[in-house]
């Protein structure tokens, strides 16, 4: 790739990101005023973190088996209580097992 072609793609890319940004600023000027919209926006980050968070979690491992069996750990502990450093030691940990036990086998 070169230089114009480099420098073409990076601009374009910062104006798909300034828009982004900026025209929810202009065409939303005032408050929202409906309950059903204030309470969607309110889920869309979780959303997004979660759309990002669980392929990365079946395919950052050695086998799809263990990232399954991870992600089960892990909604396990946070409906038990853990925090977040306590979910995600119960994820590491059941990856280190699942792929210790396929080792073997």
């Amino acid at each position: 790739m070169n230089l114009r072609d480099y420098c073409f793609f990076l601009l374009v890319m910062a104006g798909v990101t300034y828009l982004l940004r900026a025209v929810p600023f202009v065409l939303l000027k005032g408050k929202i005023k409906s309950r059903f919209w204030r309470s969607f926006l309110a889920y869309v980050p979780y959303t997004v973190l979660a759309a990002m968070t669980v392929p990365a979690i079946f395919y950052s491992t050695n086998s799809v088996l263990s990232g399954a069996c991870a992600l089960v750990a892990a909604v396990i502990a946070s409906l038990l209580g853990r925090g977040l450093v306590g979910v995600a030691v119960v994820a590491c940990i059941t990856v280190l097992g699942v792929d210790g036990i396929m080792l073997l086998l």
